[in-house]
């Protein structure tokens, strides 16, 4: 974000807007945290702030302060539009493309509010007036936290913003494991703890709440693994039957892909989950090293993300996506050896 539009900000910020905070659809852990962390430090600068989720997100966050202010466009579209069509400023987190707020994209396109991204996906598009997009760094939440540092509004850090923005560093950082977790992150961290955040605590809030139902999902999924030595893969296959007979719900499959991750030897993993009733299989990818999933995805699976970490989906049946799959992976054997 150059120094021209933090000036812009700053003046539109110093007198009272209605603003519109939206994050990705199926929003994650960064998704939330970013955008209750902000919607925090707006409310308490005296803006009428409303986050709008477009769809619905695990009970595992909703915890989190401020939750209980989260429009869900799905639930009540008419309301959301309207605070859309009123909104001063919109603020988009966590995506860099419209496309991904889902039945939001259309009413976000017909408004002409200015839009503040705030990301750190590879390769935003080009709607938002204000873009502060940084795909080097670990997650939006610690963008979030830059932002107000731009703004010069760090003494305005409280313990209910830096839980919120703890949330996104934690969840995107895989408790920071991750390559993208740098010592720039781990000293933001400090001061989150320094202000509050309780580090053990939301640790265990996130994590330490599962289900009967979301284990038994689990050991389905590691029942499921493929391994393939030769080209430095692994993956696992969940189908909708397996979906139904463990009764899941939104963020069980959270992370899953990981243990394929951890298989000794693997460089690039995967987890193909089918959703017989959007009649797409949702797929996670993760690597190691310079593997770029990011490029994989977009090529292959209509999606997209990071260089270690991406999403796709595909239109063809879960037999038919994983032959495609396999049919295309000699091809990166070199890539994957390295």
């Amino acid at each position: 974000m150059n120094q021209t539009h933090i000036s812009e900000l700053k003046e539109q910020l110093s007198r009272p807007n209605k603003i519109v905070i939206v994050p990705h659809k199926n929003p994650d852990g960064d998704a939330i945290g970013s955008s209750l962390g902000l919607w925090s430090y707006l409310s308490d600068m005296g803006h009428d702030v409303h986050v709008i989720a477009p769809n619905d997100y695990p009970k595992f966050l909703k915890w989190i302060p401020g939750n209980e202010n989260v429009i869900i466009y799905e639930h009540k579209r008419s309301e959301a539009d309207a605070l859309i069509e009123a909104a001063d400023l919109i603020f988009t987190l966590d995506f860099n493309a419209l496309s991904r707020t889902g039945d939001m994209e259309n009413k976000l396109k017909s408004v002409d509010t200015p839009m503040v991204l705030i990301d750190h996906h590879r390769q935003p598009e080009d709607y938002a007036r204000f873009v502060y997009s940084d795909p080097d760094m670990c997650s939006t939440s610690e963008m979030v936290y830059h932002f107000m540092k731009k703004m010069n509004a760090l003494n305005k850090l409280t313990t209910q913003i830096a839980t919120c923005l703890y949330v996104g560093i934690m969840t995107d950082t895989g408790s920071f494991r991750f390559a993208s977790t740098t010592s720039t992150t781990h000293r933001v961290v400090a001061d989150l703890i320094d202000h509050g955040a309780k580090n053990s605590d939301i640790h265990s809030l996130v994590y330490d709440n599962q289900s009967y139902n979301r284990l038994q999902l689990l050991g389905r999924a590691l029942n499921n693994l493929k391994v393939l030595p030769e080209l430095h893969t692994a993956y696992i296959v969940l189908s909708q039957n397996d979906l139904n007979q463990f009764d899941f719900k939104k963020g069980d499959t959270e992370g899953v892909v990981n243990y394929a991750l951890s298989v000794e030897g693997v460089n690039l993993a995967l987890i193909f989950i089918e959703h017989k009733q959007e009649d797409i299989v949702k797929i996670s990818l993760r690597s190691k090293g310079g593997f770029d999933v990011n490029s994989f995805a977009r090529e292959h699976f209509n999606g997209g993300g990071h260089i270690n970490a991406a999403g796709g989906r595909s239109t063809l049946n879960l037999h038919q996506t994983i032959e495609k799959f396999i049919a295309i992976l000699p091809d990166y054997k070199q890539d994957l050896e390295s």
